[in-house]
C-alpha cells in the first residue's frame, strides 16, 4: 500500500504544508469573529457586552465539538498510519454519529437554559434581551457548527488541510458579507439587531458545512464516509473518547474560566466585562494561528506514532514549539505597542479605553509562555495521552486562574486582575514541562521499538 505523505514528506515541508492552510483559515475564522463583535458594538456597549456574555456557552459547544474531533483525529490518523483503512472508515462514520448527539444536547440548551444563564451574570434587563435573542439563534441552529468541524477534522485527518481552510474561509466571507447587512437592515433587509449577527453566524456555518461533506465525499479516498447500515460502535466511540474526553473537558474549562472572570469582572462594571470579551475577540487573530499550527501537527505525530517513526514525531515537536514561539513573539510585540488602536476598531468609550489598555498590555505578557504549552498539549493528544492536557488546563484556567483573579479583585482596582492570566501561565508551563519529561522517557523514547525500527 502506497505511503500517505505524512510518513515520507520531509518534516518542516510536511508540517508547513498541512499548517498553513489551518492557520490562513484559523485567521480567517478570527476575523469574521471581530468583525461580528465590532458590527455590534456600534449598536450599543450593552449589545457587545451580552455579545461577550454569549462565550462560555459558546467555548463549551466548540469544546464537544472540537475535542471530539481531536479524538477522532487521533484515532483515525494513527489508523491510517498502521494501514488500517477499515478502521478509518469506522471511526469517521462514528465521528457523524457523535456531531449529531452534541448537537441534540446544544438544543436543549438553547431552548431552555439561556434565560437562566444570562441572569445568572446580571440583572441589566437590556443586556439579558440582546444576550437571549443572540444566543438562542446560535445554540438552536448550532448543526452546521458542530457538523463543519467534524467534517473538517476527517479531512485534517487524511492531511487534505486544503478543502478544510477553503470551507472555513467561504463560511467566514459570507458571515462577515452578511453581518451588516442583517444588524443594520441594508438593501431592503429588516434590522435585526444582535440576532441578525447570530443569524449571519450560523448561515456561514452551514454553508461551510455543506462544502465539508462535499470535499469529504469527492476527495477523501482514504475514508469511506457511508451511513448505510450505520450502527454505533461503543468499542470505536470509547476509543475516540479515551482521547476526546480529555479534550473537552480541558475546553470547557475554559468555558468555566470565562465564566468565572465574567462574575469576577461584572462587580466592577459592565465596560470590564465588555473589555474581556473585546480582548478574547482580538487575541484570537494570535491564538488561532497557533491552533492552525497544532491542526497541522496532531495528524503528522499521530501517524508517525502509529507507524513508529520516532525520529519524525520527535523534529514535528521541536519545529511546532519554534514556529508557535515565533508567533506568539510577535501577538506579544503588538499588544504592547498597539493596544488602544485595537480598542478603537469596537468603538470603545473613554472608560473603556482606560481599563482595556492596561488590560491587553498586561495580559498578553503569558503570550510566549502559552505557545510552548499549546504545543506540548497538542502533543499528549496525539499520542493518546489526553489527560495531561486537561490536567495542565486545569491548573492554568481553574486552580491558579480564577482563585488568582478572585484575589487580585479584592485589592478593589480591576487592573491587579489582569495580572492573574501571567501567573497561572507559569504554574501551568512548569507541570507541562514536567510532564513532558515523564512521556519521552515512557512514550516517545520507545516509539518503534514493536517495528524493529
Amino acid at each position: 500500500m502506497k505511503e500517505n505523505k505524512m510518513g515520507v514528506m520531509p518534516v518542516n515541508k510536511l508540517l508547513i504544508s498541512m499548517s498553513l492552510p489551518m492557520m490562513i483559515s484559523m485567521l480567517v475564522q478570527a476575523l469574521y469573529n471581530i468583525v461580528d463583535s465590532i458590527f455590534v458594538s456600534r449598536i450599543n456597549e450593552n449589545a457587545l457586552t451580552a455579545v461577550s456574555l454569549a462565550f462560555p456557552i459558546q467555548a463549551l459547544l466548540i469544546a464537544f465539538g472540537t475535542g471530539t474531533g481531536v479524538g477522532v483525529n487521533a484515532v483515525l490518523s494513527k489508523a491510517l498510519g498502521e494501514k488500517d483503512n477499515k478502521k478509518a472508515s469506522k471511526a469517521a462514520a462514528n465521528a457523524i454519529f457523535l456531531a449529531v448527539m452534541t448537537y441534540l444536547v446544544a438544543l436543549i440548551i438553547g431552548l431552555c437554559f439561556v434565560g437562566i444563564f444570562y441572569r445568572s451574570q446580571t440583572d441589566d434587563a437590556e443586556i439579558v434581551s440582546y444576550g437571549i435573542q443572540y444566543l438562542t439563534i446560535v445554540c438552536v441552529f448550532s448543526i452546521g457548527m458542530l457538523m463543519q468541524m467534524m467534517l473538517e477534522k476527517l479531512l485534517q485527518s487524511t492531511g487534505k488541510t486544503i478543502f478544510s481552510m477553503i470551507t472555513q474561509t467561504v463560511g467566514a466571507i459570507i458571515n462577515i458579507i452578511m453581518d451588516p447587512i442583517l444588524i443594520f437592515g441594508l438593501f431592503g433587509m429588516p434590522r435585526m439587531g444582535v440576532a441578525g449577527a447570530a443569524i449571519a453566524t450560523i448561515f456561514g456555518q452551514c454553508v461551510g458545512s455543506a462544502l465539508a461533506l462535499f470535499f469529504n465525499l469527492k476527495f477523501n479516498k482514504e475514508i469511506s464516509l457511508s451511513m448505510k447500515g450505520f450502527k454505533p460502535d461503543p468499542s470505536m466511540i470509547g476509543k475516540i473518547y479515551s482521547v476526546g474526553i480529555p479534550s473537552i473537558i480541558m475546553q470547557a474549562i475554559g468555558s468555566l474560566m470565562t465564566y468565572g472572570m465574567n462574575r469576577i469582572l461584572i462587580t466592577f462594571s459592565s465596560t470590564a466585562t465588555a473589555v474581556f470579551g473585546v480582548y478574547f475577540k482580538i487575541q484570537s487573530f494570535i491564538f488561532m494561528p497557533v491552533f492552525g499550527l497544532n491542526n497541522g501537527m496532531v495528524p503528522i505525530i499521530a501517524y508517525n506514532y502509529g507507524a513508529g517513526y520516532r525520529d519524525r514525531v520527535v523534529k514535528t515537536l521541536k519545529l511546532g514549539v519554534t514556529y508557535a514561539m515565533c508567533i506568539m513573539l510577535f501577538g506579544l510585540l503588538i499588544f504592547q505597542l498597539f493596544p488602544d488602536a485595537f480598542l478603537r476598531m469596537f468603538a470603545a468609550s473613554d472608560h473603556m479605553m482606560e481599563i482595556g489598555v492596561p488590560a491587553l498590555r498586561i495580559i498578553s505578557i503569558h503570550f510566549p509562555l502559552a505557545a510552548v504549552g499549546i504545543v506540548f498539549g497538542s502533543f499528549y493528544q496525539a499520542l493518546g495521552n489526553g489527560i495531561y492536557s486537561m490536567f495542565v488546563s486545569l491548573i492554568r484556567q481553574l486552580i491558579v486562574l480564577l482563585p488568582a483573579a478572585w484575589f487580585l479583585s479584592r485589592l478593589g482596582n480591576v487592573i491587579y486582575v489582569w495580572w492573574a492570566f501571567p501567573i497561572a501561565e507559569v504554574f501551568a508551563l512548569i507541570v507541562s514541562v514536567s510532564m513532558m519529561v515523564v512521556i519521552f522517557r515512557n512514550v516517545v523514547n520507545h516509539i518503534g521499538e514493536k517495528q524493529g525500527l
